[in-house]
């Protein structure tokens, strides 16, 4: 068969012998891949004239798109809420280690944290593809300083922030720059925020609902002013009540403008939320489920004392607790964990978990275009 040369001198590289995601099932194909991009085979074969130069022989895996972690604070001993010297160096780390556990996009996250450190970490996330190098950074995920104080969880107090006089100035003010930032983490109820929602939205971020004593209209009214995102569902937030659900009540609510769909992040872990409650959420929403670490600094590291940004925090097991209290305080959990623990505690389909960890943030982001699904033309960013 005559070369694909004249085309590109990037190898043409086919997976054999696996099973693929595509359109929401499993199917028996191969998968082409040059340069990062998932190829066409038909277009391959007839129009470049082309054939694969290397063949991999995947021995009936799965090949499903990359994760994407849209929360994710930090892992081996990296906390990205810590303005430190090699920031950087710690960011790649990160980037390169969770390669393994499936995960070729991700949002660094910063928790509740002093306008200083703000100023200081943001201008080092610079937003950047994946590759061999590591997964790729889709941009900052700021969860507070604007944030309820009694559903604060284990965000520093003397560190939280209301809208004043200035609203969205204010938020600048404390942030410094909006650049990188992809996902702001806000309580609704907070006076001035549909103002600063509507501001953050019409600059293409996405506006998250967390750490909030909501009821169900205020959070309504958020989502009609553009918030699409729920932080942790169920964690940091009002409990689910019969009369007023809150913010859970947004996955049933008949008040979403038509055409929107709300997301909401779930931490799989087997800690934070109990498998009935994975039930419920799903059954009641499923296209809107994105699994989420909440990973801290430990991941990946020995049970003891690390870092959440201003906060000491002790692992014990896959617990993890503000040093001294009960408070819970992130995740250890890897993201393949978190799917595999889905998968189980749900009884849903290999194909649902695995969307809930790829497409349905990719979805939320907007990105559904280029990443989240194995496509033809999308970012080859796979994991087996």
């Amino acid at each position: 068969m005559p070369s694909n040369k004249s085309v590109s001198d990037a190898p043409i590289v086919q997976f054999t012998n696996c099973r693929i995601l595509r359109s929401h099932r499993l199917q028996r194909e191969d998968l082409w891949v040059r340069e990062g991009k998932i190829l066409n085979p038909e277009k391959l074969f007839f129009d470049e004239k082309g054939s694969a130069d290397i063949q991999l022989d995947c021995k009936d895996s799965i090949i499903a798109p990359g994760f994407i972690d849209v929360q994710i604070n930090g892992g081996f001993g990296v906390d990205f809420s810590l303005a430190t010297d090699d920031f950087k160096s710690g960011i790649d780390l990160v980037s390169q280690k969770i390669l393994s556990h499936g995960v070729t996009s991700f949002c660094p996250t910063l928790v509740t944290s002093p306008p200083s450190v703000y100023h200081q970490v943001l201008p080092q996330i610079s937003i950047r593809n994946g590759g061999a190098h590591g997964a790729g950074i889709l941009g900052a995920h700021l969860e507070g300083p604007f944030i309820s104080k009694e559903k604060k969880g284990a965000h520093p107090e003397h560190c939280l922030r209301t809208f004043e006089a200035g609203a969205f100035q204010d938020l600048l003010a404390t942030y410094g720059s909006l650049d990188c930032v992809r996902i702001v983490t806000l309580a609704p109820e907070m006076k001035r925020s549909s103002e600063v929602i509507r501001e953050l939205t019409k600059r293409g971020i996405c506006v998250s609902l967390g750490h909030s004593v909501a009821n169900l209209s205020q959070a309504e009214e958020a989502v009609q002013h553009g918030a699409t995102f729920i932080t942790h569902l169920f964690n940091a937030m009002l409990p689910f009540h019969h009369r007023d659900p809150g913010i859970v009540g947004l996955l049933t609510s008949d008040k979403i403008p038509a055409g929107r769909r709300v997301f909401y992040g779930m931490i799989s872990d087997g800690i934070h939320t109990n498998p009935a409650a994975l039930r419920i959420a799903h059954r009641a929403h499923p296209k809107g489920l994105v699994l989420v670490t909440d990973a801290i600094a430990g991941m990946g590291l020995a049970p003891g004392r690390h870092t959440l940004g201003q906060q000491v925090v002790e692992i014990d097991g896959l617990n993890t607790y503000i040093a001294g209290t009960k408070t819970l305080s992130g995740s250890v959990a890897t993201m393949d964990t978190c799917v595999r623990h889905f998968q189980e505690a749900t009884g849903c389909s290999v194909e649902t978990a695995l969307e809930a960890a790829s497409l349905h943030p990719a979805q939320l982001l907007g990105i559904e275009h280029k990443k989240g699904t194995l496509n033809y033309d999308s970012d080859a960013g796979t994991a087996m």
